[in-house]
């Protein structure tokens, strides 16, 4: 008669939690050592102040060079000459001026560094150039 004996290998019926509690309370007190606790230690009586609102934000500037080389600033036909004098004037009026550089993609570069040297020698300081996203990127 053949004698069948026990197999060693078994399968696990009941699952160990241990290291699962084990982790709970590791984060359990890493919570509650990083939480700053609201502390009121002193009763002061806090100096009142009028509420001010927001200084509406400024409105940028635009300079625009068109295709066919064209100046535009803020909608306004000017060109080279005309330029340095506006943008004097207009630091004049508000010393944190902000200019965005608007150019056609198919115009000489030589056009938007004119307007970007103009912008120098007027001592404008924030300057942007716009771009368009690649069609299809994010």
């Amino acid at each position: 008669m053949k004698r069948y004996s026990k197999s060693h290998h078994t399968t696990l019926s009941e699952i160990n939690i241990t290291p699962l509690l084990d982790l709970a309370f590791v984060l359990l007190v890493i919570f509650v050592l990083t939480t700053t606790p609201l502390v009121h230690d002193m009763d002061l009586n806090l100096p009142t102040a009028t509420l001010r609102p927001k200084d509406p934000p400024r409105k940028p500037n635009f300079i625009s060079v068109e295709g066919q080389g064209n100046l535009f600033l803020n909608m306004r036909p000017v060109n080279l000459n005309t330029l340095l004098p506006a943008i004097i004037q207009m630091r004049r009026a508000d010393p944190d001026l902000s200019v965005i550089v608007r150019g056609d993609s198919h115009i000489r570069y030589q056009r938007v560094m004119g307007v970007l040297d103009v912008l120098q020698q007027a001592n404008v300081v924030k300057v942007s150039l716009a771009t368009e996203p690649l069609p299809g990127a994010r």
